[in-house]
């Protein structure tokens, strides 16, 4: 970590001379410190893939969650803050529930996620607060097809074909950027995710650590795989 020369990085709302904000170059930090997180696009549909690590043996591994369901055709993955995240996967729950209301249909994953974007954007321009320090991959199937999107502590979002956040996102996307192709089915992308968590996770894989949600194109309805569907998945991939 480095130091900020002259202060710039006491106030949320002061840009440093080289054009700068500090306060959310730490949050995208703590964003670099967390679990990993992958998603990945197909014509078939969109896979989740997450590492979830509890701190303790002792902890109730149902409150290390990584994945959520946002509504029935879209799922988010974090990495960051799980603190933060809730308030942001709250609030998205609430902008979808509101868009079927209003338009009776579901909500487009990009408007979906510019608007949490708009939220994390308002929290680095005021005093008296701090960016959100978490990055969210929106992954769903809506009128426009597969999409995935991320948003980061900034309030920018951009959409990908494939994308990873958290501690091991380097090493995944030279396995995606190699690795990945248009044309792949919705099991190929699960066993992608899956090898990718494998040059990430440490130890062996097993479906405590490894949690993966889909939503198919056919059905567009989220679906999060069981343990024993997921070490099955492990086991095909080879990597178990």
């Amino acid at each position: 970590m480095f130091a900020a020369p002259g202060g710039y990085d006491r106030a949320i709302t002061v840009f440093s001379p080289d054009g700068r904000i500090f306060q959310v170059e730490y949050a995208l930090e703590t964003v670099r410190r967390g679990t990993t997180a992958i998603g990945i696009t197909c014509p078939e549909g969109v896979v989740l893939a997450v590492e979830e690590r509890p701190t303790s043996k002792l902890q109730d591994p149902n409150f290390v969650q990584k994945l959520f369901q946002i509504d029935e055709h879209v799922g988010a993955a974090i990495a960051g803050l799980s603190a933060d995240a809730r308030i942001l996967i709250d609030q998205a729950r609430v902008y979808a529930q509101t868009n079927r209301l209003l338009y009776d249909e579901p909500i487009d994953i990009e408007v979906l996620a510019r608007r949490i974007g708009d939220i994390a954007q308002l929290y680095t321009q005021h005093a008296g607060v701090r960016p959100f320090g978490v990055s969210l991959l929106f992954a769903g199937v809506d009128k426009t097809g597969s999409r995935l999107l991320m948003t980061d502590p900034s309030g920018a979002y951009w959409g990908y074909k494939a994308a990873a956040i958290g501690q091991g996102q380097d090493t995944v996307r030279e396995t995606l950027e190699s690795e990945y192709r248009d044309d792949m089915t919705l099991e190929e992308i699960i066993n992608l995710s899956i090898r990718c968590l494998a040059k990430v996770v440490e130890g062996k894989l097993d479906p405590q650590k490894v949690k993966i949600a889909i939503v198919p194109a056919k059905t567009k309805k989220y679906y999060r795989l069981t343990d024993e569907e997921v070490e099955e998945y492990i086991r095909k991939a080879g990597v178990g």
